[in-house]
C-alpha cells in the first residue's frame, strides 16, 4: 500500500503441493509514515491477485495495536492468517478468530534481544537522551528466534490454529 511508482511488491502468488497461496505485506498508518489505506489496499489484493489462492497470509508492518486488531478483525474469514510486525516485541495474544483468520499482533523478532529492538542499548538511550540521530548497531547477545506456526485447512483457507514459538540460542 506504498504509493504508486514505488519499487517493489506488495505480495506474491505461488503454489505448494497443489495449493495455491498467496502472502502479502501491508503497512499500518498510524505513527507510521504516509501510506495507501491498508483495509482497502486488502479489498484489492483479495478481490484481484490473491482471489485464486485459498490459502491468504498477510504481514502487517503497523506500530499500533489497535489498527492491527483491527484489521485483522475486518479481515477475519478472508486470510487464513494476518500476523502483526513492527515492534519487534512478541505479544500473547495469538487467536484463531472466529470466521477462521489466524491473528497476532507481533510475532517478535528474531535477533538479539540484549537491547532495544536488536539495536545495542546505549545507543538508543544516548539518542532519547539527546534527540541527535545515532548510527544503530546491532546488540550481540540473548539471541531469540520468534515466529508463529499456523496450521491451515487448505481446502477452505480457514486456520486451524496459531501457536506462538519462542527458542533462545545458547
Amino acid at each position: 500500500n506504498f504509493a504508486p511508482g514505488v519499487p517493489g511488491s506488495s505480495g506474491y502468488a505461488g503454489e505448494a503441493g497443489g495449493v495455491g497461496y498467496h502472502v502479502a505485506t501491508l503497512v499500518g498508518r498510524t505513527f507510521m509514515p504516509a501510506s495507501d489505506c491498508p483495509f482497502r489496499t486488502l479489498d484489492r489484493i483479495l478481490d484481484g491477485e490473491a482471489s485464486g489462492a485459498p490459502v491468504r497470509i498477510v504481514d502487517f508492518h503497523a506500530e499500533a495495536t489497535s489498527e492491527k486488531v483491527a484489521l485483522g478483525r475486518y479481515a477475519d474469514g478472508r486470510l487464513s492468517a494476518l500476523v502483526g510486525t513492527h515492534t519487534h516485541v512478541q505479544t500473547a495474544d495469538e487467536q484463531v478468530l472466529p470466521g477462521g483468520t489466524a491473528y497476532i499482533s507481533d510475532v517478535g523478532m528474531t535477533g538479539p534481544h540484549d537491547g532495544v529492538i536488536g539495536v545495542k542499548y546505549e545507543l538508543v538511550v544516548q539518542r532519547f537522551l539527546t534527540g541527535m540521530p545515532t548510527r544503530f548497531e546491532p546488540a550481540e547477545g540473548d539471541v531469540k528466534f520468534n515466529a508463529v506456526l499456523v496450521d491451515i485447512d487448505d481446502r477452505l483457507g480457514r486456520a486451524l490454529s496459531i501457536e506462538r514459538i519462542r527458542i533462545e540460542h545458547e
